[in-house]
């Protein structure tokens, strides 16, 4: 089947740190990476999806491939190649309960994906193209990544975003805000935490930095607020959406849960970004905060996302956070 939605980006093994009885310290394997988990997503919720990147031919590329297939993304964008190795990402909470990364990375598959390696008919039968900034980090995917977005707007293609910003694989905060800025005016959509949010418009008042994003040319601009919900915001006006309760055990992966879920919706309405009424717009948040917040209920990635069946049943019990 034709991927109505194609994520393009990296896609890595996170080891995510477990405390045994004993006090050690195990970590376990998952798959994951931003763009490929907003892939598996849509797939879940029954939107044809593709992943367009690069692994290494290893035993971590083979385990992320194989995940890819049995989660029925369309891997014929997936490039394995014995010459890289494939990202893994170490994650564990801080004493503040924040996360931390380190990323092993150097001589990465990912970072070394090639324009001329990109299946462009793939870009061409797809509604909706997603990518996020990991990719901007380093030469050849920068490039690969910049020139296949520019493709997909010409073709008329919905453009969604993820500026994902990760510190510790920049060379310095500047050459960061000017790399996630650089792709802006091709972006319809753009999903950000608060934190990108200000990184990404250099300002610390939420209605000024929103409206810096819409008047560069997004359309939907959707900000993340763990349990507080999601704030939705369009050239129409802006609604704070609550989430669902639950009791949260892992984040990791929970904003490219609801950004799948989103964009689930926005593909099966055949309507482009500027056509939406508010009401959609609501509709379409609400929804993804409750697939957000049901994945935040288990551990990984790609494992704790839920099914359409366990979303609705969310939503049907109303129990709302705060």
């Amino acid at each position: 089947m034709t991927p109505d939605i194609i994520a393009i980006g990296e896609m890595l093994v996170d080891f995510t740190e477990i405390k045994t009885e004993n006090g050690d310290m195990l970590y376990k394997q998952n798959p994951g990476g931003a763009p490929a988990n907003v892939a598996v997503m849509a797939s879940r919720l029954r939107v044809p999806s593709g992943f367009i990147g690069k692994l290494g031919k290893d035993m971590f590329g083979n385990y992320l491939k194989d995940t890819l297939k049995a989660e029925k993304v369309n891997t014929e964008g997936l490039i394995m190649d014995k010459a890289f190795s494939t990202t893994l990402a170490f994650v564990r909470k801080s004493d503040e309960e924040e996360r931390e990364f380190i990323f092993y990375r150097k001589n990465g598959a990912d970072t070394n994906l090639n324009y001329n390696e990109i299946k462009l008919k793939l870009i061409d039968n797809c509604k909706i193209l997603h990518f996020g900034a990991l990719m901007l980090t380093a030469e050849p995917s920068k490039s690969a990544v910049i020139n296949a977005v520019e493709y997909a707007k010409q073709q008329g293609k919905i453009i969604s975003y993820d500026p994902n910003w990760r510190e510790g694989l920049w060379k310095s905060r500047n050459e960061a805000v000017q790399a996630m800025r650089s792709v802006l005016r091709y972006v319809d959509i753009i999903k950000v935490s608060e934190l990108e949010l200000q990184i990404i418009t250099e300002s610390g008042n939420l209605i000024p930095s929103i409206a810096k994003l819409l008047n560069s040319g997004v359309k939907i601009v959707l900000i993340t607020q763990g349990a507080k919900g999601c704030i939705a915001a369009t050239k129409s006006g802006i609604e704070r959406l609550p989430t669902y309760k639950v009791e949260t055990i892992d984040t990791l992966g929970s904003g490219d849960s609801f950004l799948g879920a989103f964009l689930s919706k926005l593909a099966l309405c055949k309507k482009m970004p500027d056509e939406l009424e508010m009401s959609d717009l609501k509709d379409f948040a609400i929804y993804a905060n409750a697939c957000g917040a049901l994945s935040s209920a288990k551990v990984g990635a790609i494992p704790s996302m839920p099914t359409e069946e366990e979303i609705l049943n969310i939503m049907a019990k109303g129990e709302l956070s705060g």
